[in-house]
């Protein structure tokens, strides 16, 4: 099985960085609001295929220099060229696009998304593909294809995002392309909590640095989990986590947990 360790990943479009078992990813083009370009998109999906194989990796943030998080594709480097594709090109790019959030969904670390600033596009789509979103007051959420002249049904925007606001809201959000400010969007559930800019990358790493102490290979279950059962019946659902607990419960962390009980001590966990 192909192993890998990243940390000595040399990022070409954004910065990478790591503290201890934690990764921070941070879009790098401020002067533009952070946004993707093709080649971009393409090294953050192969990095995200890749983290499945990562030995040193248990949690990653996501996050955007300058105050920004992310505006969405660049409009000169993407749209310009994608007015003149054919439907073959087309579909090559939305799928590679896609392909994005579903690497982001199917890697077993937990990703959290500390957003400050612009928050459009694609990049609000980077953030439904997190697990946990880390938002500032004054951060400013919008999905815009409307606004560009395209369907609000963009990178699993249409599943990911009724699924974590609701079917009305989302469709509020998809239909009109309004820009939500931080309140509003803790308010109806798209951020699980807020913190002052100033703040944002401490707190956020703090929670991905904890989440990378717990018990990582049940965390990477509970991931597969969550989104294996949104298609499926309450029987099937029960039945898979049957499995995927007892799975679980043959791990080294199980059986830590209790001998660390029994010592009345706290359980130190090591993702295995």
């Amino acid at each position: 099985m192909k192993r890998l360790q990243f940390a000595n990943y040399k990022a070409e479009h954004f910065i990478w960085q790591m503290s201890g078992k934690v990764a921070t990813i941070t879009i790098n083009r401020p002067d533009r609001k952070n946004p993707l370009t093709l080649e971009s998109y393409n090294e953050l999906r192969e990095l995200f295929h890749n983290l499945p194989f990562a030995t040193d990796i248990k949690a990653v943030v996501v996050t955007g220099a300058g105050g920004n998080f992310c505006s969405g594709g660049d409009v000169l480097d993407i749209i310009a060229k994608l007015i003149k594709m054919d439907m073959t090109e087309l579909l090559e790019f939305t799928r590679m696009t896609g392909d994005l959030v579903k690497a982001m969904r199917s890697c077993p670390q937990l990703i959290v998304a500390a957003i400050d600033g612009v928050c459009t596009g694609a990049g609000a789509m980077m953030a439904c593909g997190a697990d946990m979103r880390v938002g500032t007051p004054r951060s400013k959420l919008a999905f815009l294809f409307v606004k560009v002249g395209l369907a609000g049904a963009d990178m699993g925007a249409c599943t990911l995002l009724p699924r974590l606001i609701g079917l009305s809201r989302a469709a509020d959000l998809l239909y009109t392309g309004r820009i939500i400010g931080g309140d509003e969007a803790e308010r109806i559930g798209f951020y699980n909590r807020l913190a002052e800019p100033e703040k944002l990358l401490e707190e956020s790493v703090s929670l991905a640095a904890s989440l990378a102490d717990g018990p990582t290979f049940a965390h990477g279950m509970t991931k597969t989990m969550l989104y294996q059962e949104w298609s499926s019946g309450l029987d099937e659902c029960i039945e898979a986590e049957a499995q995927a607990q007892a799975i679980c419960m043959q791990t080294k962390d199980f059986h830590r947990f209790f001998h660390a009980f029994v010592a009345k001590q706290k359980p130190v966990f090591e993702g295995n």
